[in-house]
């Protein structure tokens, strides 16, 4: 396998296009058509984290935070960003980022926040929509298959929680092609009637070139009939930044902070508001996104669950008598990093993946 095709699949959990405006993703260092058999997931790409992607010969680090985040005139091996990068590029290994698109995904880091807690009714906090396309192709049915996988692959054929998805209905189709002509059934100037099915499939916009090409590659057809149909509304419920929901019992501010604790594998959680504060809905925006408050208080929540923030920002919500719970950046992240991990594997168990050892939150309570 080679590194582009880790990252097709990255693209399918978490499409770039739910990243936010400012964010970097995608693949940040490296070549996509290198081999790939090892990858290693985490949180931030560290030199820790780095030295032990190269002893375990690692050739794609998927990690949350982007690295050349900043405009960057000069990668040397006097700074301790490019040391680094100098010796993953020396050692062959790539670097992907998904960050705020996997923040952000359906099935991203707010959206297991919010089933960790075991909210209901789980809404995003601020809505997104998407522009998509319809394609229809023309295929022989023997060919079918090779032309739908292909297709998926490439990134077609998603709604919401469900993939692979498409449908087909047979026909009869013709063609006469010129004596210049090389066509798969038939003869060069001749009239063919051909048993063939139609098969149409859901396509974001941003992946419409990619499906294009893969369903050419994979149709037998010299010159493959397809058709593609603009959609004029746009599909909007399930997707967005950040997440809110419902708990099953309310619950007081510092009882919600207790619960956290053994869910985040933290010893404590910094809480803004008064203890007793009642919370029925809670909002969550994982990593520092206390800018969310706005759009939390919008939705009628009781408090915000993010992993850091501002003092500003907590002058902000105690004045508003909004709660925060801050358990900390990396708590609230790193469990998306791992499940990441697992969720790679199942899709590709050819490959060796895990999330990384040698990271560690940096702070420490004493």
């Amino acid at each position: 396998m080679q590194v582009t095709d880790v990252l097709r699949i990255l693209d399918q959990l978490a499409p770039p296009r739910l990243a936010e405006s400012w964010d970097n993703v995608g693949l940040l260092w490296g070549d996509a058509a290198a081999k790939c058999e090892r990858v290693m997931t985490c949180l931030t790409l560290t030199p820790n984290v780095g030295a032990e992607a190269i002893a375990e010969k690692v050739d794609l680090i998927v990690s949350h935070h982007p690295i050349l985040f900043k405009p960057t005139q000069r990668i040397v091996g006097s700074t301790i960003e490019g040391r680094m990068l100098l010796q993953l590029a020396a050692a062959g290994v790539s670097v992907h980022s998904p960050h705020t698109a996997w923040d952000n995904a359906v099935g991203g880091i707010n959206q297991q926040l919010a089933e960790l807690l075991e909210l209901e009714d789980i809404q995003p906090l601020r809505r997104t929509g998407m522009t998509a396309r319809k394609v229809a192709v023309f295929v022989p049915h023997d060919s079918l298959e090779a032309v739908q996988e292909a297709a998926w692959q490439a990134g077609a054929g998603g709604i919401g929680e469900y993939h692979r998805c498409s449908y087909y209905h047979p026909g009869t189709g013709t063609f006469q092609g010129s004596e210049k002509s090389n066509p798969t059934i038939g003869e060069p100037g001749q009239f063919e009637r051909v048993e063939e099915d139609r098969v149409e499939f859901l396509c974001e916009s941003h992946c419409l070139a990619d499906v294009l090409s893969a369903i050419r590659k994979a149709h037998p057809y010299e010159e493959p009939a397809i058709d593609v149909y603009p959609l004029e509304q746009v599909i909007q419920s399930h997707e967005g930044s950040g997440r809110y929901g419902t708990l099953a019992q309310p619950m007081t501010l510092v009882e919600l902070a207790n619960r956290l604790k053994p869910l985040l594998r933290v010893e404590s959680v910094a809480t803004v508001g008064a203890a007793d504060l009642v919370i029925k809905r809670l909002a969550i925006a994982c990593g520092a996104a206390a800018e969310f408050q706005r759009d939390a208080r919008k939705a009628g929540c009781q408090a915000l669950l993010t992993g850091e923030a501002r003092f500003h920002a907590c002058l902000e919500a105690r004045d508003s008598n909004l709660g925060l719970l801050l358990p900390g950046h990396y708590a609230t992240e790193r469990l998306g990093l791992e499940r990441l991990a697992e969720l790679l594997k199942e899709r590709l168990p050819e490959l060796t993946i895990w999330a990384s050892h040698k990271e560690a939150d940096p702070l420490t309570i004493r």
